[in-house]
């Protein structure tokens, strides 16, 4: 499977595949594509990894949703992808150094995916 960011992934092939591939073939979509890499390479195709496993379980995530929106918004899948990696980037910072949790973490997580828009993203970009 090649990986394009630009494309939905099928489902099932992305699901077969062991998280280690997943990773090397969105570092490799950014190697064979010119795109320079981040400071943690890794940490970003695993961000990537994220989104498109949630994307790929379909309805059982929000993300989904949330990335046809975004894209309906105006933003470019990958770009749509990013957006919702840094949700997911920004939860897990907070899970991971929050000794007291406030609310449920996955109704957190759903509240700042509705809350997210292209406009904001950009934003936060700019």
């Amino acid at each position: 499977m090649k990986y394009d960011p630009q494309k939905n992934p099928n489902p099932g092939i992305w699901l077969s595949l062991s998280e280690a591939d997943r990773v090397f073939e969105v570092q490799k979509y950014h190697t064979d594509a010119g795109i320079p890499p981040p400071k943690n390479a890794t940490l970003h195709a695993l961000f990537h990894v994220v989104v498109e496993n949630q994307v790929a379980l379909g309805d059982e995530f929000i993300a989904r949703a949330t990335l046809e929106r975004l894209m309906d918004e105006g933003l470019d899948r990958h770009e749509a992808v990013h957006a919702i990696g840094s949700v997911v980037a920004g939860h897990a910072y907070k899970a991971l150094n929050e000794k007291d949790q406030v609310g449920d973490a996955a109704t957190v997580y759903k509240q700042k995916l509705n809350a997210l828009s292209a406009a904001v993203w950009l934003k936060q970009k700019a």
